[in-house]
């Protein structure tokens, strides 16, 4: 794997007529910062990422924490490090029987190409990258696109699509670590997450297969609740329901709150007790729960469990996972 230098990256601005700021990095085609009023006009960075810079420097490789980037070709975990298709076994990169978000170099860790950019009403980007037949063990040249598209409502608009000259795999997802206060903890967030279930896993963190009910559990954010001082690492099986919110995201410090919008069916929640401290941040976080990331992508593992939902993408078809992020301040 070559060595991608800071002369390689480049920023992509932009900006609404409420002069609220969306950031995009061609490394890894990631969303760098979002730059929002709270409720006393304050202007407040709801995204935490280190500094562009940092992304290039092997220190951030080593953790492997993905921050905004496009995850793939598979995000989320893989058993075995492999799979199967048309009775082929496809070997994957993995550690210790586990492939993780696309493998050792996958998509967040690519150069991605600018393919256009516009501004004025509800200024966008597209971003792509060209996964050659093989790579990380994957079969097909898949070209997946990510085009960001920031609203004068305030709505950021994620839209993925892939297509591969042969059948293979892929669920690909934005892996942004929110903080609504802008610094600090996420503990004082609210959050609600529209699922009555998630997987049930292993020690491994890999599904076993089995979904569980989440009625009167900790986990169940199916009425909105305080985040608190607890970690969360879980996949939610979500309710189909094009119009209601997958999840909504509250603090009440700034006022603001994010709902967020999918076609896809599952919304990863994940709030990690710490983040790296040896990466320079572009915001002040606290040493414990700085953050919180919810990806909306396919379940983990699907390509070996024929009970989850169906990952395969053959010739000829387009895969297409849209997010929505819709921001509001509430006085």
């Amino acid at each position: 794997m070559r060595t991608i230098t800071e002369e390689e990256l480049k920023t992509i601005q932009l900006v609404n007529k409420q002069q609220n700021k969306l950031e995009i990095l061609n490394y890894g085609a990631a969303i760098l910062s979002f730059i929002i009023k709270d409720k006393k006009g304050k202007p407040t960075n709801v995204i935490v990422s280190p500094k562009a810079t940092e992304f290039v420097k092997p220190v951030y490789k080593s953790h492997n924490k993905c921050f905004g980037a496009s995850v793939g070709r598979y995000a989320g975990r893989i058993s075995g490090g492999k799979f199967k298709l048309d009775d082929q076994t496809y070997e994957l990169q993995q550690k210790d029987g586990v492939h993780l978000h696309g493998g050792d170099y996958g998509f967040p860790y690519k150069i991605w190409k600018i393919e256009e950019q516009t501004s004025g009403e509800n200024p966008s980007v597209k971003l792509s990258y060209l996964s050659e037949d093989g790579e990380e063990g994957y079969p097909g040249n898949l070209k997946a696109t990510v085009k960001y598209t920031l609203t004068e409502e305030n709505e950021i608009l994620i839209e993925y699509t892939a297509s591969s000259d042969k059948k293979t795999v892929v669920n690909l997802t934005n892996h942004a670590y929110f903080n609504l206060n802008g610094e600090g903890s996420v503990s004082d967030h609210f959050l609600q997450i529209s699922a009555k279930k998630i997987l049930k896993v292993d020690d491994q963190m890999l599904p076993t297969g089995d979904l569980v009910k989440l009625k009167n559990q900790p986990k169940d954010f199916s009425q909105s609740k305080l985040i608190g001082n607890r970690p969360l690492d879980d996949s939610f099986v979500l309710i189909n329901d094009k119009n209601e919110n997958a999840a909504v995201l509250f603090a009440p410090l700034t006022g603001i709150k994010m709902e967020i919008k999918t076609n896809q069916p599952a919304l990863v929640a994940y709030v990690p007790e710490e983040l790296p401290n040896d990466l320079e941040y572009k915001t002040l976080i606290s040493e414990k729960y700085p953050s919180i990331c919810l990806e909306a992508e396919n379940f983990p593992d699907s390509p070996n469990f024929r009970n989850f939902p169906s990952s395969i993408l053959k010739p000829g078809d387009l895969y297409y996972n849209r997010i929505s992020l819709n921001f509001k301040v509430v006085s």
